[in-house]
């Protein structure tokens, strides 16, 4: 189904409403929808206010908050578009030239004489090179260093050789240890979404005995549902998504404006493997991200099934990408609380509308 609604995620009951009956059916076999209302009364005094920082003052006095729950995953969201406008403590626009250039020592701008290398030596690509991670997450796990320094200035040829070289890099890896057989990547762009130095740079792991925690959840899920509905569930997934137009296919690869997004503007890739499609695909909503959407700060994660069998059984399991945007890097206010950690994502940002600008970018 093509992105045509001009529908807003306020607006999913109606939309689950209008479905046929199967494609309704499925919805809710996955997903859970519920509406509530917040509601206000204002000292008169603090009308300009609202009015300055909500626009209209009946916006602010009853708040329609969708409440979205998959209840395969149980990940959950609430979304209220008020929520973008509350006041935040910004810092001054950010300016990542000034950064790189006050920066006293960039640690990987001399990978080669400023970081250690694996024990099997570096993993070389045209546009970065391998490092050993000094304070490790796991056995295995290195840096890709990106030979240029501004972590927003990538083309498609650069982000393919940087996937590449993590592809590479595993290999050597699990040539050293047979036994470590479950591959992640993931770029942690900016101090917003988690990164210690401002080089652009990504890290790549290896783990052994099962994969990591979550993926290895998603994996046990989906074989749940697979044997419970005789249907596999990454494809239910995608189709319940594109029947109210939040996803749509291209080139092979689907994609998917998460309705469970972690935070704001997730997108979901999914591909049988990791072929030039899926990183021409991932390319794009990056620059949808940074060109359209106005994102330098996020974190993206590539989820592969095991490198050589296993005995658990990873049928059916695509190559998963997810990419989530993390907010201004400027803003002092973390985009992560209470609600986040222990309860369900709070939201601001509407998949519908993500799910258009991707396929105006990508095309359908």
């Amino acid at each position: 189904m093509a992105v045509v609604s001009d529908l807003e995620i306020v607006d999913l009951d109606q939309l689950v409403a209008g479905l046929s009956r199967p494609e309704r059916s499925l919805f809710e076999r996955i997903f859970h929808v519920q509406i509530t209302y917040g509601r206000l009364n204002p000292p008169e005094p603090m009308v300009p206010w609202i009015e300055q920082h909500f626009g209209r003052l009946e916006s602010a006095l009853v708040q329609k908050i969708v409440k979205v729950t998959n209840l395969i995953t149980l990940e959950g969201v609430m979304f209220n578009w008020l929520r973008s406008h509350r006041p935040l403590w910004n810092m001054d626009g950010l300016d990542l030239e000034s950064e790189l250039a006050q920066q006293d020592h960039d640690s990987l701008e001399n990978p080669y004489s400023d970081t250690p290398e694996d024990v099997f030596g570096r993993v070389e690509g045209r546009y970065c090179t391998t490092a050993s991670n000094i304070a490790k997450f796991d056995g295995l796990h290195a840096l890709i260093v990106f030979k240029e320094r501004h972590p927003l200035r990538f083309d498609a040829e650069m982000l393919d050789d940087y996937i590449d070289t993590g592809t590479r890099w595993a290999q050597e890896a699990h040539k050293v240890d047979p036994e470590a057989l479950y591959y992640l990547f993931m770029w942690n762009c900016l101090w917003r979404a988690g990164a210690s130095l401002l080089h652009g740079h990504a890290q790549v792991m290896l783990g052994r005995g099962m994969h990591y925690a979550a993926v290895e959840y998603l994996r046990r899920t989906a074989l749940v549902y697979q044997a419970q509905y005789r249907s596999n569930y990454f494809e239910d997934l995608y189709r319940v998504h594109s029947s109210i137009g939040c996803a749509f296919a291209r080139d092979g690869v689907k994609v998917i404006a998460n309705l469970t997004p972690i935070k704001e503007n997730e997108v979901i890739l999914m591909a049988p493997e990791l072929n030039g499609s899926l990183k021409r695909c991932l390319y794009e909503v990056l620059s949808c991200y940074r060109d359209k959407l106005g994102v330098s700060s996020f974190n993206l994660v590539i989820y592969a099934p095991p490198l050589a069998p296993t005995e658990e059984n990873w049928e059916g399991f695509p190559i998963l990408v997810r990419i989530v945007d993390r907010g201004n890097p400027s803003s002092r206010t973390c985009d992560i609380g209470a609600m986040e950690l222990y309860a369900a994502n709070v939201v601001s940002s509407d998949p519908l509308k993500v799910a258009r600008n991707l396929e105006d970018t990508l095309g359908g």
